[in-house]
């Protein structure tokens, strides 16, 4: 698969993983971890697009404290490439910024926005959806990857289509009519019987103008900083200018902030094998059970348990007589809980906040 040379990915580096604590946490979120394979989600996600994009045009952004370490994880990245921001505002500033940067460089560049923490099981067909959504970006339309629903999940935003544009590569590209963000189980699941509709992968691909644009007009304010910083982008003063503005800069979901009032947004199906490994469970459905049923990682003996996911990060974790559920072993903590509240963990994690116990989030 051969590109245009104006193609640039970016790399969103900066998610917490509270629902994967107590492995995740802030200092390792859950990007910088193997959880799903020998190499760290970000590397995976690195190599999934090296096919398609060189590593002179791969970007990376991530919050204060990390620079180092996805710096470590992606050394054919050029350094000057690896973005830092001072604070976690969300993504729709460090989006807006990583598309400034790549507009100073190239202003008809186009940009893959791509998350660090998605695990992905048909590659090749990932990169073949890739490069027609990149296509029909090329025609400048804002494009987002749906992934075909496997159940009515309520954990994931939606993406309604409307009418058929056309194809792209033999891939059809429809209008995107609406997005729903994490919807109750008979929205989701009238929204899956439609079949109009599909889970929000947040990977989107657009001319850094076209996107720039849509800040100006739906972000005037956010637009207005991005401008303001842009001079000092691949400057020796690039640092201090960001630290400046994002002192002030709205925290908001690109998502929210621009995509649902976006011009032009069209939707490319993908059926890929997607996850965004967001909870024990997704990380247990990624991994090999045994004949019972049962995920065992580290120094772990099951008696007579089915269901269970174990991770052990040291420590014998012994277990007997259990269904279906959690226990996550680390050297200062130890999770328990049924599979079906995996998704509630980041719960836990509000609470050690709430109660000041830093020292393990």
């Amino acid at each position: 698969m051969k590109l245009t040379p104006d193609v640039y990915a970016v790399i969103l580096a900066g998610g917490g993983g509270t629902r994967l604590w107590p492995l995740s946490r802030l200092a390792q979120p859950k990007h910088l971890l193997c959880l799903c394979g020998e190499d760290t989600m970000l590397h995976q996600t690195y190599a999934r697009v090296l096919p398609l994009i060189p590593p002179e045009r791969m970007m990376s952004v991530t919050v204060a404290g990390h620079g180092e370490t996805v710096r470590a994880q992606l050394p054919a990245i050029p350094p000057s490439n690896i973005v830092v921001e001072p604070q976690g505002r969300s993504t729709g500033p460090c989006v807006g910024l990583m598309a400034t940067l790549i507009h100073k460089r190239d202003p008809d560049a186009i940009m893959v926005s791509l998350h660090a923490d998605h695990a992905v099981e048909d590659e090749d067909g990932f990169r073949r959806v890739l490069q027609a959504a990149i296509e029909a970006a090329e025609a400048g339309h804002l494009v987002t990857l749906g992934i075909v629903p496997t159940e009515a999940a309520t954990g994931y935003g939606y993406v309604g289509r409307g009418e058929l544009l056309g194809r792209v590569g033999g891939h059809p590209v429809y209008v995107v009519e609406r997005f729903t963000e994490k919807p109750d189980v008979a929205t989701a699941s009238t929204f899956v019987g439609s079949g109009r509709y599909f889970w929000n992968s947040g990977i989107f691909v657009w001319k850094v103008s076209r996107v720039l644009g849509e800040f100006r007009r739906l972000r005037p304010r956010l637009h207005a900083q991005l401008m303001a910083i842009q001079p000092a982008l691949d400057t020796p003063r690039q640092s201090e200018a960001v630290a400046r503005a994002w002192a002030d800069v709205e925290p908001i979901s690109v998502d929210e902030g621009i995509m649902e009032g976006a011009q032009d947004v069209v939707v490319i199906p993908a059926d890929i094998g997607w996850n965004d490994v967001g909870c024990w469970t997704a990380v247990a459905d990624q991994s090999t059970a045994n004949g019972d049923g049962n995920v065992l990682t580290g120094e772990c003996v099951v008696v007579d348990c089915r269901d269970t996911f174990v991770h052990s990060s040291g420590r014998l974790v012994a277990a007997m007589g259990l269904e279906g559920i959690v226990i996550v072993e680390t050297p200062d903590a130890v999770l328990v809980c049924p599979r079906e509240r995996a998704q509630d963990v980041k719960t836990i994690v509000d609470r050690l906040r709430a109660e000041g116990k830093q020292q393990y989030l």
